[in-house]
């Protein structure tokens, strides 16, 4: 048994669904390189370097004091146990994860809807660039160090220049540790990659809106809710490999919320601008010209 997706602005999907055939692939291909270079302009200009160090840190103890105050400053106890089990718990799987996985099955969905459910793509693919555009606002506004940097003495950890774990906050960075596919710190990472781009986490976001396009555009019956499997897999791996505190991931679910509002707005709007253009005189006027040939023919 089978159970239809579950309606999101429905009036936004309906006008997609009509207008699909206007897709072409070298548009969006456009769109996304567009995308791409704004986030990686935006990302590696606003507090990048070494240089906003302190800010970074300064802004990591403000976030430990919430969590602190909320009684959920967990993330060294959590990682602290999963770095115990057999293996380390084969941590480095985690990082090849990290550094793979949110680009990969992100433009694997994003293809994936524009093929097999393109009166869903439009609104799909301005959520999940809204969404991308609000967490810029956040990596451009609000500096901020990872917790695997808090005790790491590299050029952009708070340790520098000091002993390595100088501020005992017994967290470790799994990917200087254990490595990955690559470390962002080191070589042509360090100047492709901002260290300090954590809040929000986009890891969470695009997960998310993964899922989320899963459940809307591809998957059928219940098994298709097994999608969010994927965000919460994301989140695990974010927390035991301290590149994110538990609070980038909230806010990687409210610019995920943005950038459903966005595509909300967006659709409506183009909705009504088609309404209103063709409902002039001259659209109606030339409609009418044309039906009169048509049908003199």
């Amino acid at each position: 048994m089978t159970t239809a997706a579950p309606p999101v602005a429905a009036d936004s999907i309906d006008h997609d669904r009509s207008h699909a055939p206007n897709l072409h692939w070298w548009r969006e291909i456009v769109i996304a390189l567009g995308m791409y270079l704004l986030y990686s302009a935006v990302r590696n200009t606003f507090g990048a370097g070494p240089e906003s160090r302190d800010i970074a840190f300064r802004h990591a103890r403000g976030v430990i004091k919430v969590e602190q105050a909320l009684g959920l400053w967990f993330e060294p106890r959590l990682q602290d146990w999963y770095l115990s089990l057999p293996a380390d718990g084969f941590i480095r799987s985690w990082n090849i994860f990290y550094g793979t996985a949110h680009f990969f099955v992100t433009i694997g969905l994003l293809v994936a809807v524009f093929v097999w459910a393109p009166e869903r793509y439009r609104f799909l693919r301005t959520m999940l660039a809204g969404t991308t555009a609000l967490a810029l606002v956040g990596f451009a506004t609000y500096t901020l160090m990872p917790p695997r940097l808090l005790d790491s003495s590299s050029q952009f950890g708070a340790c520098a220049g000091r002993a390595e774990g100088c501020n005992s906050y017994g967290m470790v960075d799994t990917i200087e540790r254990w490595g990955g596919l690559w470390k962002f710190g080191e070589g042509g990472m360090a100047s492709l990659s901002n260290q300090y781009a954590a809040m929000p986490s986009l890891h969470f976001g695009w997960s998310s809106w993964c899922a989320v396009a899963f459940v809307l555009a591809i998957g059928r019956g219940r098994l298709r809710w097994l999608a969010f499997l994927y965000p919460a897999a994301t989140l695990f791996c974010i927390l035991v490999t301290a590149n994110h505190f538990w609070l980038d991931a909230l806010f990687g679910v409210v610019a995920l919320l943005g950038g459903w509002a966005v595509a909300v707005v967006s659709s409506r709007l183009t909705t009504w601008w088609q309404e209103r253009a063709t409902s002039s005189p001259g659209a109606t006027g030339s409609t009418t010209t044309v039906g009169a040939s048509v049908r003199s023919s």
